[in-house]
């Protein structure tokens, strides 16, 4: 038969035994992380002399996820930096912190280098031979635990990171459903566009829509944002210009229609920068109007440079536009037209200055570059932005949509 004192220490080392055992049971039964917390909290206060505790753990913040025996709650408690980098136990003696005064002890869970949990412990009985194998049962119970849980947390940013890239595949299969499966190419009427997002999804749309044989409009568009909000957002503008174009071909109406339809959706937390022209092949004019957006740059077949910035403001900033002013160009026979957005003109150096409007400018003013084939236009501009960023990564949506009519 035992000794007392043997007695005592083989039934303790039992119940801590079985306490652990209970505790991994719940873990494997794939118990909750408030679920766990409660089998933590009832374990240390039917196993262990803690008259007073405290779980600090870190998940983006540090917060109080178990808390009891205090005179004060300390649920809603910052905790003080002082104790944000404790690898060791250590006494509370220690820290000049008023209010974790009626603690004794602390200890932290670390988990490699990283600090998960601090347990904060009072009212032991410091002299008891059994003090320091209860320390040690309370510091593997609490790593036992919140292992288990920041297991679970990962996990489940895990799944949360797989969602969302199955929402951003969806995206972006919606995306290229905006853009035209082929563009013209005869030898009166040439098109050409170069679309290179950011991400994954962007926030850019462009087409081409054929009115009858002889008009056609042609627009480009950039929505604020980016991701599958904008990626969505702009999939449902598109719909909403083409219905409204088979319904009239009167461009004031269709953008004050637009703006009404992004202001419903958004309900102003977004907006669309936005240009449309309308070309007729008999009547050889062109209107436009641009709401908000970089200006294209018409060059004429005289070598004439032509900024289309007549508009209004974005669309969706306000329930009703406050003006419209109508672009209105006649005698356009022969001309090229270049559509982009501001991913072009705020690629960023390594010095921090912008490609610009002016490098586009100063790109069409030779007459050489005006008559090469449209790809080979953007092939040049998409090596001079290349070239231009250096090192620096693209921050935006590149697009690019030309229109030459011979």
């Amino acid at each position: 038969m035992l000794d007392l004192p043997l007695q005592h220490k083989f039934d303790r080392k039992n119940l801590e035994l079985n306490a652990l055992l209970e505790v991994t049971q719940s873990i494997n039964a794939n118990k909750t992380e408030d679920e766990l917390y409660k089998i933590f909290n009832f374990t240390v206060r039917a196993n262990l002399q803690v008259k007073k505790l405290a779980l600090f753990v870190f998940d983006e913040i540090w917060s109080c996820k178990v808390n009891y025996g205090t005179t004060k709650s300390l649920n809603k408690c910052k905790l003080p930096l002082i104790f944000h980098k404790e690898t060791g136990i250590r006494r509370i003696v220690d820290f000049n912190e008023p209010e974790f005064t009626e603690f004794e002890m602390l200890i932290p869970v670390v988990h490699k280098t990283e600090v998960l949990a601090l347990v904060f412990v009072g009212g032991l009985e410091t002299h008891n031979l059994d003090f320091e194998d209860g320390l040690k049962f309370l510091q593997a119970l609490s790593n036992i635990t919140i292992v288990a849980i920041e297991n679970k947390k990962l996990a489940r940013k895990q799944l949360e990171r797989e969602a969302y890239r199955k929402e951003l595949e969806i995206a972006s299969d919606v995306q290229q459903f905006l853009f035209p499966e082929k563009l013209p190419n005869t030898e009166r009427l040439k098109m050409e566009a170069s679309y290179l997002p950011h991400d994954m999804v962007g926030g850019d749309y462009y087409d081409f829509i054929p009115i009858n044989k002889n008009q056609f409009l042609i627009c480009v568009a950039d929505v604020s944002g980016k991701g599958v909000a904008a990626a969505l957002m702009m999939s449902n503008f598109q719909a909403s210009l083409r219905t409204l174009l088979r319904q009239t071909p009167n461009l004031r109406e269709i953008v004050e229609a637009l703006n009404f339809q992004v202001m419903e959706n958004a309900k102003g937390e977004k907006f669309i920068t936005f240009f449309g022209a309308i070309y007729d092949l008999e009547l050889k004019t062109l209107v436009y109007i641009n709401a908000g957006h970089n200006p294209p740059i018409l060059i004429k077949s005289s070598g004439e440079q032509v900024l289309l910035e007549e508009g209004c403001i974005v669309l969706g900033a306000l329930p009703e536009l406050p003006f419209i002013n109508e672009g209105f160009i006649t005698g356009l026979n022969d001309f090229l037209l270049f559509c982009y957005t501001d991913g072009v003109t705020e690629t960023s150096s390594e010095n921090g200055e912008d490609f610009g409007q002016e490098s586009l400018l100063k790109y069409f003013s030779k007459k050489e570059n005006v008559l090469k084939n449209l790809s080979t236009i953007h092939q040049d501009l998409i090596v001079a932005l290349d070239t231009h960023k250096g090192r620096n990564a693209y921050h935006d949506d590149i697009t690019m949509l030309s229109c030459r009519v011979s």
